[in-house]
């Protein structure tokens, strides 16, 4: 039997411990989506105890909790943190096979040293020693952890009204070595028919120095922000499309017009569907040209449907866990969106992402309706990473096994942490684990040469290379 979390965890093969311990294992980590607050990386913050670093604000963690009937107190509510700890010490071995088990152990181990297993019995011992750790260990503080997880670039996501000045404070520390970039994420903008898109609308106004009365001028307002972004090394856009992609092309530009003056009228009616799909159609349009203009990745990330439980989400707000995985996520009107982008304007190179696992093969059969080669040797069109619901081992292993079917795994950009967590770094190391488990086993297979430099080039491209190569983050090159 296997020590459980030992050297080669999830290596099954000799092939795929070579290629992990010979080549992934030590890449640096490029993670171009996740939350992480820049404040904290400015600041170089400290959490005072392992509850503090792991519990707040994680959702994975209070689904975890909450799927084994621990009460709301001590999730979100007002226990104090050893008692949250000490609830999350408890449901520990009820995760057996949720990547969350893995996950807090991986942690344990690589950032505290603890080789045990968290359970009641040893909850005081690993509060203990992560107190000890975190109030001596130079290396845990937010610019520690990020050094010591060999992490070289990472794009936050930003809305567009902020100032970025915890991104200007973090350039210009020249002893901090890591880029730190923010992402544009415009989808106040685009969702019309929120509560408070008036108000929000104000605000970019403010931050742009541009007063919105109609919607030439809020696009002028959205260019004043992306040239801001772009000044201050942005490379990236993110869209979170909930629950599933709209299409309608609009007849004409009033007609635009008028939906979003209704929509900043002070009495207003909520826009009608119609409405919606008119006006979030044309904004993806717009954002779209832009980001192929200034040569920006366009990230899309659609499916997810937001805030099912609507008594908790009235008491707790939204990002508390209860987002769940939707059916209809709209492929075929995102197939039209690119389609009426690359004939009107071009498209920027674009990453998808699914909620649902069930679009894996829709996806990669997308995607390669949309290549084409443009003189960089690059591609245009990928797939992105098994995200949220779909990054344990199964999700991971059948996104990599889908995408190979229908495209180019080796243009695959790799794994993100889409996390607010610092510690889930170790993440990069879990999809690594698995991705050579996965290559190895197809060399033992002769499903691919038994060729050492093909197969580490392989990992090395999946693992760091092409996404350093597709954002031009020119990490590797440095």
């Amino acid at each position: 039997m296997k020590k459980f979390l030992d050297d080669n965890f999830l290596l099954f093969t000799g092939t795929s411990e070579k290629l992990y311990h010979g080549t992934a294992e030590k890449l640096p980590i490029i993670d171009y989506h996740c939350h992480v607050p820049p404040k904290e990386i400015a600041e170089d913050k400290r959490a005072s105890n392992i509850s503090e670093l792991w519990l707040g604000g994680d959702h994975y963690k209070w689904r975890c909790m909450r799927s084994c009937g621990v009460e709301e107190e001590f999730i979100t509510g007002g226990a104090s943190d050893y008692e949250k700890f000490r609830a999350f010490a408890t449901i520990m071995p009820y995760l057996a096979g949720n990547p969350m088990y893995h996950w807090s152990h991986l942690e344990l181990k690589r950032y505290f040293g603890y080789d045990g297993v968290l359970n009641a019995d040893t909850c005081d011992e690993v509060w203990n020693l992560t107190a000890e750790k975190l109030a001596n260990d130079s290396t845990l503080s937010v610019r520690g952890i990020i050094g010591r997880s060999n992490v070289k670039c990472l794009c936050t996501t930003d809305d567009p009204t902020d100032d970025l000045r915890y991104h200007e404070i973090i350039a210009r520390d020249k002893a901090f070595t890591t880029k730190v970039l923010p992402a544009f994420r415009p989808d106040k903008i685009i969702n019309c028919e929120r509560q408070g898109y008036r108000s929000y609308i104000t605000k970019l106004s403010e931050s742009s120095g541009v007063k919105i009365t109609n919607l030439t001028s809020l696009l002028d307002a959205c260019r004043s922000r992306l040239d801001f972004f772009d000044a201050h090394g942005c490379v990236t856009a993110d869209h979170g499309i909930d629950t599933r992609v709209l299409y309608k092309k609009a007849p004409n530009i009033k007609t635009v017009d008028d939906i979003f003056r209704r929509c900043m009228a002070t009495e207003r009616p909520l826009p009608s569907l119609e409405e919606q799909e008119i006006f979030k159609t044309y904004m993806h349009r717009f954002f779209a040209s832009e980001y192929s203009r200034r040569n920006w990745v366009w990230q899309i990330h659609f499916g997810v449907l937001r805030n099912v439980n609507e008594k908790q989400f009235v008491s707790l707000g939204p990002d508390t866990g209860y987002d769940v995985i939707g059916a209809e996520t709209g492929i075929e009107a995102l197939a039209k969106l690119l389609s009426s982008i690359e004939r009107d304007f071009s498209l920027p190179r674009t990453i998808l992402y699914s909620i649902n696992p069930s679009d894996n093969a829709a996806v990669g059969a997308l995607i390669g309706a949309f290549q084409k080669g443009d003189g960089t040797g690059v591609p245009l069109m990928y797939q992105g990473s098994a995200w949220w619901f779909n990054d344990n081992i199964d999700g991971m292993r059948n996104q990599l096994i889908s995408l190979a079917n229908l495209g180019a795994l080796g243009y695959f950009p790799g794994m993100l942490t889409d996390s607010r967590s610092f510690l889930s770094y170790t993440r990069h190391e879990y999809f690594r684990r698995i991705l050579c488990n996965l290559i190895g086993e197809w060399a033992e297979n002769g499903m691919l040469p038994d060729d050492t430099v093909y197969l580490s080039k392989l990992v090395s491209d999946i693992c760091i290379n092409n996404a350093d190569n597709l954002f031009g983050f020119n990490i590797v090159k440095e």
